[in-house]
């Protein structure tokens, strides 16, 4: 199986994370000899904000009291793990980026420059509401319900932008999934749908 390029997308709390890791375990399965490399941008920011530098510790207070991080350190996140740890021969999983429609833009620019196949977005649709509830179940430390409405404001504000430069682009598959069932009819549904 060739490299391939998958962008997990959707509300805080709609099961991107989920989805990507059954994803990860199924090419890992059919595919045995090939690496994935999975870039969590949430992950990387959480452990990016335990740094001794300025901006990790200005990045730090604006994480602890819910506000949006500037384009940069998200860029900043994953663009530091392609350069240190891609090898060209492997898959690539992006989950939660891009956040921004710029954001997007800017990721567009990996693909000529790695000469990547066209990628696959998966949106995984949840509403508001369930978002809502899923987050106040996990009982994060950062999900107060203040926290969570502003991250979702965002979604509304920043990330529809970028779904739809993905739903526009005839550069990329794009993917609608009902990410309100079962997480294995999720997972069903999403190979369904890349065919693999």
């Amino acid at each position: 199986m060739t490299s391939q390029t998958f962008i997990f997308i959707g509300r805080s709390g709609s099961g991107k994370g989920t989805q990507a890791k059954l994803l990860q375990d199924y090419l890992k399965k059919i595919d045995p000899d090939k690496d994935t490399l999975y870039i969590q941008t949430g992950l990387e920011l959480r452990e990016f904000i335990k740094g001794p530098s300025y901006t990790q510790k200005a990045s730090k207070v604006l994480y602890e009291t819910g506000g949006l991080q500037p384009e940069f350190i998200a860029i900043y996140t994953w663009v530091n793990l392609l350069v240190n740890k891609y090898n060209a021969n492997e898959h690539l999983i992006f989950d939660g980026t891009p956040r921004r429609r710029h954001e997007a833009g800017v990721l567009d620019s990996i693909f000529g420059f790695y000469k990547l196949e066209k990628a696959h977005v998966i949106y995984i649709d949840v509403k508001k509401d369930e978002s809502v509830n899923r987050l106040m179940a996990r009982k994060r430390m950062d999900d107060t319900r203040e926290n969570i409405e502003e991250r979702l404001s965002w979604f509304e504000r920043d990330v529809i932008p970028a779904i739809g430069f993905y739903s526009d682009n005839k550069e990329y598959d794009f993917f609608i999934i009902n990410g309100e069932q079962a997480v294995e009819a999720v997972h069903d549904d999403i190979l369904k749908a890349l065919k693999i």
